[in-house]
């Protein structure tokens, strides 16, 4: 039984440095670093006129996802792509004095289901918001291509799918090796040939031989734009749609590292968000005591509260939602590292929350015994250690 699959793979002929950029979803609250951004790529073809970073996301996103698509056609209809069919890439990322190894290949989306309580092959490992979808989908539904950002994880302690491959790679194709921009570090690549195509499916198939439990993925990273992807497809039903290119990473490797996504809270009132987080636990709460550190433009401190949810996060995200319903002014923003809530929380009128984080060999048990995790739980590593665009494939 196979259950990842090669592709027919699109890279940029040249300027890998200009083209490849970080997903979309990060650096949410610093606008400056993507107009950095955009003053590097400046004219050169690069995945930054083929994506929408969220930063840009507005009401009305239809001129500029308008313009995108037509972008996407472009780059096809001119030649600034290689295609390179029925490959797989096995990568090497180097971050942080540390290599993340992986390998790029197609996913069916058949085998996926993002809601609670799934049994698929494929699971989410976060609550999806289905509200994020539809501006999701406006980019996606008429795209020519696509490109991932989404790194799904799998569970392998004795190392048999991807790590045997960096033995090998000198006897495969290159397919680039560049520095990413600004901080990114560097990425290598190659294309596999058959012989180790079909080791890694076989390897995959393994992992799950003789189990009750039948997931074999986990999204790591990503999980907005598979549940995009899997709605596409559902609205289109197109062959083409079926399938979406991801990388697959080892949760046993050692560059993996889960960090935990802060909270940031704008246009709120400091003073009573926590006096009301502390009432509500109190009430709601269990004997276990969580341990929340913040920051306002005013100083820092810190609180106990009663657990309402296993995860500290869970306790935090679950009031977040209840607090939402009467203060509608109030905007949350996803942050990954405590400097960045540090900085944003010198303005009037902002909350930052600093808590522990989820251990990464929590992860595939938790997601079998109770399902997803609550959204933006956890994040493998900093924002500059993100997945940056590289690879694209025709969804058309």
């Amino acid at each position: 039984m196979k259950y990842f699959y090669p592709a027919d793979i699109l890279l940029p002929k040249s300027d890998f440095e200009k083209w490849a950029v970080v997903a979309c979803d990060q650096y949410t609250s610093e606008p400056e670093y993507w107009e950095d951004v955009e003053k590097t790529v400046g004219d050169t073809p690069s995945a930054l006129r083929i994506i929408l970073p969220e930063v840009y996301l507005k009401k009305d996103n239809t001129e500029r996802i308008n313009r995108i698509n037509a972008t996407m056609q472009g780059y096809l209809d001119s030649g600034v792509f290689e295609e390179h069919k029925g490959s797989m890439v096995y990568v090497e990322r180097r971050s942080n004095h540390t290599i993340r190894r992986g390998v790029v290949g197609l996913i069916d989306l058949e085998q996926y289901d993002y809601t609670q309580g799934s049994t698929s092959l494929i699971r989410a490992t976060e609550a999806t918001v289905i509200d994020r979808l539809p501006p999701r989908v406006q980019i996606r539904k008429n795209a020519p291509l696509e490109m991932p950002h989404i790194l799904l994880l799998i569970d392998d302690p004795e190392r048999t799918v991807i790590e045997p491959l960096k033995n090998k790679k000198y006897d495969y194709t290159p397919a680039y090796n560049f520095e990413l921009m600004k901080n990114g570090g560097g990425i290598k690549g190659w294309f596999l040939d058959q012989k180790n195509i079909e080791a890694v499916q076989n390897a995959l198939a393994a992992l799950i031989e003789g189990k009750d439990d039948k997931m074999l993925f986990a999204v790591g990273d990503g999980n907005h734009s598979l549940a995009t992807a899997k709605e596409c497809y559902n609205l289109s039903k197109d062959p083409a749609a079926r399938y979406a290119l991801v990388e697959i990473v080892n949760i046993h490797d050692e560059s993996i590292a889960f960090e935990p996504i802060y909270r940031v809270l704008f246009n709120v009132d400091e003073k009573d968000f926590i006096n009301s987080f502390i009432d509500y636990t109190e009430k709601n709460g269990t004997s276990v005591l969580q341990r929340f550190n913040f920051m306002t433009a005013k100083g820092h401190g810190g609180i106990n509260v009663n657990a309402t949810a296993k995860l500290p996060i869970g306790t935090l995200q679950n009031f977040i939602d209840i607090y939402a319903e009467t203060h509608p002014d109030m905007v949350v923003d996803y942050i990954h590292g405590a400097d960045v809530v540090a900085s944003l929380c010198k303005k009037e009128n902002t909350l930052g929350f600093i808590f522990d984080g989820m251990a990464k060999s929590e992860l595939f048990p938790a997601i079998e015994a109770d399902g997803s995790l609550p959204r933006k739980t956890f994040s493998m590593g900093h924002a500059h250690d993100k997945r940056f665009y590289i690879e694209a494939r025709k969804i058309k």
